[in-house]
């Protein structure tokens, strides 16, 4: 029986492909499989995955032959997935030797719904441990009691799908609303703390995230940022009144952190997304945004947005 199942989506990371999968084989177990992803790539991804078929035990390969996204890519690995849990990697990220292994210890020595673990992110030679905002470690506790308070940083606000190890059983909890090509992991990790049993965090950090890579959704500025409002409709979409604080000052600080770096953004782009910026902050409940206080100079980014609007 599988216990293990790792999801891989990928697109044109050939430059990073192999020392993610490398990582995999460092990881590898008869009870695991790495169900890898290649969602459309035009470099030399493929030939690259296709390499490691020899060397990766429980490796299986798809192809989509047009790009369809991270969610929908990370959906299909789940479709097939035949493990007792589930986890995610991205194809430009890597993990440290035993990772899986002590993933998975974790989270039967615990026995709850999922576990959220810490992570290192590498930029060049650099390596800075980020920890997931829950202090209290090893202990289950229910997810839906770790969304607030509003002001703090809390497990909502750590997003990241590879940060963490899921039963498979929680099902629809675990797909990603696929017509998003970002900020997919919004809505999913409210849906999962709001409706999920059980949870624990624990102090593991043996996954590797990858920072500033070129081509990465997070440097580009195309009309996928765009998704980023269509994220937050689904997070505000039948929110129950006792997080909406949260969830308005989250979206108020992301937003004001799009328009920072809105020099990545072509002049007609920049003009749209400040249009729809100003709409969905005209939609939120009035007290609520008059209560939402970021520091300063980002209070000023959005009251500037307002009044420019």
């Amino acid at each position: 029986m599988i216990k293990l199942s790792v999801v891989v989506p990928v697109r044109d990371a050939e430059l990073y492909i192999s020392d993610a999968l490398t990582s995999l084989i460092g990881n590898a177990h008869r009870d695991f499989e790495f169900i890898v992803v290649d969602d459309g790539s035009a470099d030399r991804t493929g030939q690259v995955i296709e390499d490691f078929r020899d060397d990766l035990p429980g490796l299986v390969v798809l192809r989509n032959e047009t790009p369809v996204g991270l969610a929908d890519a990370r959906n299909l690995g789940l479709s097939l997935a035949s493990g007792r849990y589930v986890t995610f990697m991205d194809g430009d990220d890597w993990l440290a030797p035993g990772y899986l292994a002590d993933l998975v210890g974790a989270i039967e020595r615990l026995g709850c719904d999922f576990v959220r673990v810490d992570h290192v992110q590498a930029e060049g030679r650099r390596r800075v441990v980020h920890r997931a905002p829950l202090a209290v470690r090893e202990t289950v506790v229910k997810p839906r009691d770790h969304i607030l308070p509003a002001r703090s940083k809390t497990m909502v606000d750590y997003p990241y799908a590879w940060a963490g190890i899921y039963r498979r059983d929680l099902g629809e909890l675990l797909t990603f609303p696929g017509h998003l090509h970002t900020a997919e992991d919004r809505p999913w990790i409210w849906r999962l703390h709001r409706e999920a049993g059980s949870f624990a965090v624990v102090s593991l950090a043996g996954l590797f995230y990858r920072r500033m890579v070129s081509g990465s959704l997070t440097q580009v500025g195309d009309e996928r940022q765009l998704h980023f409002f269509d994220a937050f409709e689904l997070v505000f979409d039948d929110l129950p009144e006792e997080f909406a604080a949260k969830a308005v000052r989250q979206f108020c600080a992301l937003l004001a952190h799009h328009l920072e770096l809105g020099d990545r953004f072509s002049p007609e782009l920049r003009t749209r997304f400040e249009q729809r910026g100003a709409d969905a902050l005209r939609r939120l409940p009035p007290d609520l945004l008059a209560a939402t206080s970021l520091d300063p100079e980002r209070d000023d980014v959005l009251r500037g947005l307002l009044e420019a609007r």
